[in-house]
C-alpha cells in the first residue's frame, strides 16, 4: 500500500522537505533516459501543471527557474507521477532542442565512475558560450 494519501489535496498528498522542496527526476519520453535531477516548491509544481513547461526552484537564485528560460532548451511535460512516499516527483518529458544541460550535453548524468575517476562519457553537443549569452 502507499503512504502517498490520495485523498488529500494534490500537493498536500506530497511530501515535501523542510524548505519546502520535492526531488523532481526529468526523464525524456522517448529514450527512457534520465537527463536531470531538480528541485520543486509548490509555486513550481503549480506553474508546471498551468503551463505544461517544466518549472524548478533554482536554490542557488533563490527563486523558480523556468527551464528553457535562457538556453531555450524547454521540457515540456507530457505526465507527472509521485513515488509511493510522495516525496520524488518523475516528470516525462520531451526535451526540446535534445539538450538538458547547462555544460551542453544531453544529460546531467554524463559522468561515469571508471575506476577511481569521474569520466565524461557522453559528448558536448553544444559550445555553452553559444547557448548562453552571458556564458557559465
Amino acid at each position: 500500500m502507499s503512504d502517498l494519501d490520495t485523498s488529500l489535496n494534490w500537493l498536500d498528498a506530497l511530501k515535501w522537505d523542510e524548505s519546502g522542496l520535492i526531488t523532481t527526476i526529468a526523464q525524456d519520453a522517448t529514450s527512457g533516459r534520465v537527463v536531470m535531477c531538480a528541485w520543486m516548491n509548490r509555486d513550481a509544481l503549480r506553474e508546471t501543471v498551468a503551463s505544461g513547461n517544466a518549472v524548478y526552484w533554482s536554490r542557488s537564485r533563490g527563486r523558480l527557474w523556468r527551464k528553457g528560460e535562457e538556453s531555450g532548451h524547454f521540457q515540456k511535460v507530457l505526465s507527472i507521477r509521485a513515488d509511493c512516499d510522495g516525496d520524488v516527483l518523475l516528470l516525462s518529458i520531451e526535451q526540446v532542442g535534445g539538450i538538458a544541460c547547462h555544460t551542453g550535453r544531453e544529460s546531467c548524468f554524463f559522468l561515469e565512475l571508471q575506476g577511481e575517476r569521474w569520466v565524461p562519457a557522453d559528448p558536448v553537443l553544444k559550445n555553452p558560450k553559444e547557448i548562453y549569452s552571458r556564458g557559465v
